[in-house]
């Protein structure tokens, strides 16, 4: 009987050994996993209860103690992520971001007002830029993102994240999205769940413009689409029907310009997507 009771406090002991305690979960760093370069996207999960700060900015943590952040096509340096836990564990881990060489692409037979605006239409473009920027802005508890992302439309890919760029032999900003091409009207499904937050008709740069919230400040934008078939405020599911494509706005044709975004950050599409399956 003796021998059974020791037996019995043996394993009680083991399985004290064996379970870490709370505040030894609490002391363990971040998982991390994703793309630590310009335009990835990370993802990451932590003990609950933990305050995590990338560069400074406090970011959002799901109940479950999932996370995100991304970089964009510029950033040059190290990142620092941060976290406390309210245990008052703390730590600090230092990332290095790898980087890319971007091409530079030239594009003749742009629509010349699309290059150099007229004075009369900067108020609109301005008015619009802010639209875009509101949009992106969101930071909803949805985490439609960790599911993954799909191709929205399936074609040979005309333009790649990050290229430099000339319109009509004009210097411009760099290209942040990844362009596929397709015939006006074909359909554009959800690469991911999400909110729609935009359903712009006709801006001056991209003339049809959708954005989808995916959750955590990560947002598709869908540019240069000839009809949009959803609203905003409108909850999708992956692979749902959204638009079609069209050719308006600075375009010389035909396709779909798919941009992903971290906030203002801009990230690679493609990256997310992996490869085309044309």
């Amino acid at each position: 009987m003796l021998a059974d009771s020791i037996r019995g406090l043996l394993a009680l002991w083991l399985v004290a050994v064996a379970l870490p305690s709370a505040a030894a979960e609490a002391e363990l760093p971040p998982d991390l996993w994703g793309d630590f370069s310009q335009g990835g996207m990370v993802m990451g999960s932590v003990a609950p209860d933990t305050e995590i700060r990338f560069n400074g900015r406090r970011l959002r943590v799901s109940p479950t103690g999932q996370f995100t952040f991304g970089y964009g096509r510029d950033v040059s340096s190290a990142s620092e992520l941060e976290w406390r836990h309210s245990s008052g564990a703390t730590g600090r881990r230092q990332l290095r971001v790898d980087g890319h060489s971007f091409a530079l692409q030239r594009i003749s037979g742009v629509p010349q007002r699309t290059v150099t605006p007229a004075p009369e239409t900067l108020e609109r473009i301005h008015t619009e830029t802010a639209l875009v920027r509101r949009a992106r802005e969101q930071d909803s508890a949805i985490s439609d993102f960790f599911a993954g992302f799909t191709w929205p439309v399936i074609g040979p890919i005309t333009g790649v994240y990050g290229s430099r760029r000339e319109y009509n032999g004009v210097p411009s900003r760099p290209h942040y999205g990844v362009d596929i091409a397709a015939p006006t009207g074909t359909p554009v499904r959800a690469p991911a769940a999400g909110i729609v937050r935009l359903a712009h008709p006709d801006m001056y740069y991209s003339s049809g413009t959708l954005i989808l919230d995916h959750g955590h400040g990560i947002s598709s934008s869908f540019l240069h689409l000839s009809k949009i078939l959803v609203r905003e405020g409108q909850r999708l599911r992956r692979g749902e029907v959204l638009a079609e494509v069209g050719s308006g706005g600075r375009s010389t044709g035909a396709h779909l310009d798919w941009r992903v975004n971290w906030f203002a950050e801009r990230l690679d599409a493609a990256r997310l997507a992996g490869p085309m399956p044309y």
